[in-house]
């Protein structure tokens, strides 16, 4: 994820994050269903996602200790 990307996501709320955070994980297991049946072209994916579901879960937490 870009820095840009990283900066736009540090100015949503916490329904907003929890949103994302959500379509995140169900990404994560379409990838992980398609994955077990037939590889997929590019199995990096999956780690971009899992990455991408602490950094929002990080940033949720961040901004429920601000309040």
């Amino acid at each position: 994820m870009k820095t840009n990307e990283k900066e736009a996501l540090k100015q949503k709320t916490v329904a907003q994050l929890q949103e994302d955070l959500g379509k995140a994980k169900e990404k994560k297991f379409n990838l992980l269903f398609k994955h077990s049946t037939t590889p997929i072209a590019n199995p990096m994916e999956i780690r971009a996602v899992r990455r991408e579901i602490a950094l929002l879960q990080t940033l949720i937490n961040q901004k429920k200790e601000q309040n």
